[in-house]
């Protein structure tokens, strides 16, 4: 595995779990409890792995050659929760790529 393909996953983790926390802690905290500063952290946190998931899938596209297709999948997949993870499961699965059926 190349070292920008696991730079991918591991951003791609890491901007899922960080929209998981905006969506069910600091959002919650903020409309429940009334303290908007932990959706002020998070989501600049949010906000800064979701560009670098976006460079990221533009060097491993360009490497990789991927389709403009796929660049849309890789890049759509980030507005849904998991959905990076589920992108690069489904993209690297080796039925995938290598055509076998089970």
């Amino acid at each position: 595995m190349t070292t920008a393909r696991k730079l991918f996953i591991n951003v791609g983790h890491a901007e899922s779990v960080s929209f998981l926390l905006l969506l069910l802690v600091a959002m919650p905290i903020k409309y429940f409890l009334g303290n908007p500063l932990p959706v002020k952290y998070v989501g600049w946190v949010h906000g800064a792995l979701f560009m670098g998931y976006a460079l990221v899938l533009l060097n491993v596209a360009y490497r990789e050659r991927w389709t403009i297709w796929t660049m849309g999948l890789g890049m759509a997949a980030a507005f849904l929760p998991f959905g990076p993870y589920l992108f690069g499961r489904w993209y690297w699965n080796p039925k995938r790529t290598t055509g076998t059926q089970s």
